[in-house]
């Protein structure tokens, strides 16, 4: 089925593409982000055809906004929920989950850096038999990196802000949540969704 987007304008009454760019945010079955490291969102072909599988449940569409085929039209999933709860998967040891888990922060001088900041720094050097594991590698500023540099931080006169650990998916999201999220690649339609724990202004 060949789908043509459109928003109406209620106004005009003309319309204009606009789904191109649209994505969908996906939520658990317990209604909340299936992820936040990175947060989960899908195309919104994805999200479409998902719903019209019976696969997810549509939560929230975009106002305004249908995709048409010949005869149909149809509104455009903003927000899907799976039917059934997914477990998450262990968290993958990869640059932006290390940098994650540390919250950007050198773990030697405390500063937070941009990730093309951050290096990383095996407390351990692999000359003396350090492995390249979440046990053994941190997030590290130039700086830092330098002034150790073939040594253990005990040589080097250094001490670490924390033991590196092995988080968990929910470890990860929790460090992800404390990271603000830039507002425009967010639709109001998910809001609730993001910050329905947060704390209410008075």
């Amino acid at each position: 089925m060949r789908m043509d987007g459109g928003q109406q304008h209620r106004d005009s009454g003309q319309s204009a593409p606009v789904v191109a760019g649209l994505r969908t945010l996906v939520l658990n079955a317990n209604m909340q982000p299936l992820s936040w490291a990175p947060l989960s969102v899908w195309d919104w072909q994805t999200a479409f055809v998902a719903v019209h599988q019976d696969r997810v449940f549509q939560v929230k569409t975009y106002e305004d906004v249908q995709v048409h085929s010949a005869s149909d039209s149809f509104d455009v999933p903003a927000v899907v929920a799976l039917k059934s709860y997914r477990k998450r998967k262990n968290a993958g040891f990869t640059r932006y989950n290390l940098f994650l888990r540390d919250e950007f922060r050198c773990q030697y001088c405390g500063e937070r850096f941009a990730a093309k900041d951050l290096t990383f720094d095996h407390v351990v050097p692999r000359s003396k038999g350090g492995g390249s594991n979440w046990l053994n590698i941190v997030a590290c500023c130039s700086k830092d990196n330098l002034r150790k540099a073939n040594k253990t931080p005990r040589q080097a006169g250094m001490k670490l802000l924390r033991e590196p650990f092995e988080p968990n998916a929910f470890q990860l999201d929790k460090a992800a949540r404390r990271r603000p999220l830039a507002k425009s690649s967010l639709h109001n339609s998910w809001m609730d969704f993001l910050y329905w724990d947060a704390e209410l202004e008075t």
